[in-house]
């Protein structure tokens, strides 16, 4: 059988790893510096505790695990005969993939609050799945790299997560927008346009607008039953100015006898404008007013980060929720979070060249095989290189120098150690730079040292 990768999955190399921690232990960094700490889940939750949080679209992308043995023998013939999926589902599958870590997390606290000292400050850094189409930068396995605060209401979290966008974007040399809106305002404006009843299907229409555009927009509200009234007076959504607090402004003279609007505009001027004075680049902060996020859990501040200078997908997003443990039956846990794209991010770092040379792993030493016994005094060298924390490793065979030298030049190891037998007795080493071609005989013990 021919082998082949399952869609939306990858293989990584060497130098994928070592990118891939390279942004990884930058992130986690910068978490311990905000006073985050590490939490792990399971890969697999109940199917129940992840259903009914993500938003109809969400749920469809869970990847179901079926029943273990005979997981046909407790079905209902009827579903069966019927194809019926939606009640076949719970018969055969009681368990699923993760689709995103906050679900998870607040399943976490949920079971474990009498235990937390709130507020609780976590960062989680692991896989998750979603049965979504593959493209460029839209994966069906794909890491997410979180950090989250429950156990606190206050408007200086949502600061505090600009901070650690832009800090952390900052430390891998990427310039990124982060754009900001918050789930209060699109309340106000579906009370404003009067289709308060039909609000999750006009933020999911409005958060696709960079997507499909204003027209595409337009025509998606309309198949879902919003009136062309309703639509038209929303129209000043896809006109915005360039400058956050003059569209704010202009949002609290149309919210003037909505309340959840006005709270809405009120808590992200105070966040844009504290941030402002914290010093943060205007140019890398943007109130998005058709930004949306289309899960259901945000309740207050949404967050959605894009790249300059490259066509991808947001690289990061997140926002406030709640009411998210409710679902769990722990009530009055507020909590707000916000979620690295590693694999875009990735991508992103790579389109542009910004991975440092230290990015990738490299072996110091590669020391060349003349037999067993020269071998072995080269191991004892090797060991006490390995001791001081340089890498370095012995050819497995004794096989000709050339192939030896191809290894060498084939892995990227700068230098090649011959250790023969009058080496041996004079207690040196020839060494050899592959970049320079310089070669020179030292003692063990300034090689050492």
């Amino acid at each position: 059988m021919k082998p082949s990768l399952a869609k939306g999955t990858r293989d990584f190399s060497a130098q994928e790893v070592s990118r891939r921690k390279y942004i990884i232990n930058t992130l986690q960094k910068n978490f311990e510096l905000f006073g985050f700490q590490a939490l792990e889940t399971p890969s697999f939750e109940n199917l129940s505790t992840l259903t009914g949080k993500y938003g109809e679209e969400g749920d469809r992308l869970i990847f179901k695990i079926l029943n273990s043995g005979d997981f046909t023998s407790k079905v209902n013939t009827e579903d069966w005969e019927a194809k019926n999926a939606k009640k076949l589902t719970s018969q055969i599958s009681d368990k699923a993939l993760r689709y995103d870590l906050t679900v998870p997390f607040a399943r976490y606290v949920a079971l474990n609050h009498g235990q937390l000292n709130f507020p609780f400050k976590r960062f989680q850094i692991q896989p998750v799945w979603r049965a979504d189409r593959p493209q460029k930068g839209r994966f069906r396995e794909f890491y997410q790299c979180d950090a989250d605060v429950v156990g606190s209401t206050s408007l200086w979290q949502e600061v505090e997560f600009v901070q650690l966008y832009a800090k952390s974007f900052k430390d891998l040399g990427l310039e990124a927008e982060i754009h900001m809106n918050n789930r209060k305002i699109l309340s106000g404006l579906a009370e404003y346009a009067g289709i308060s009843d039909q609000l999750i299907d006009f933020t999911v229409a409005l958060d696709k607008l960079d997507k499909i555009g204003k027209d595409g927009v337009v025509k998606e509200m309309t198949e879902k039953g919003i009136s062309e009234e309703a639509i038209e007076k929303l129209d000043f959504l896809f006109h915005q100015s360039e400058n956050a607090i003059e569209n704010l402004e202009a949002l609290k003279e149309k919210f003037n006898e909505i309340e959840i609007g006005k709270q809405g505009v009120e808590e992200l001027e105070f966040v844009i404008s504290t941030v402002y004075n914290l010093g943060i680049p205007t140019e890398n902060l943007v109130f998005n007013i058709t930004l949306a996020r289309g899960l259901d859990y945000y309740t207050g501040a949404i967050f959605e980060v894009k790249a300059k200078g490259v066509e991808m997908g947001s690289i990061g997003g997140g926002g406030r929720y709640d009411n998210l443990t409710e679902m769990f039956g722990v009530k009055n846990i507020p909590g707000i979070g916000i979620s690295f794209g590693l694999d875009r991010i990735y991508l992103v770092l790579e389109e542009l060249n910004l991975f440092p040379e230290n990015a990738i792993s490299k072996i110091d030493y590669l020391f060349a095989n003349y037999g067993d016994a020269e071998a072995l005094e080269a191991n004892k060298l090797i060991a006490q290189l390995r001791n001081k924390g340089i890498s370095a490793e012995l050819y497995p065979e004794n096989a000709k120098l050339k192939k030896q030298f191809t290894y060498a030049e084939r892995k990227a190891i700068p230098q090649i150690v011959f250790l023969g037998k009058d080496e041996i007795e004079s207690q040196t080493i020839t060494l050899k730079n592959l970049d320079s071609g310089e070669q020179k005989t030292i003692s063990w013990t300034e090689f050492l040292s």
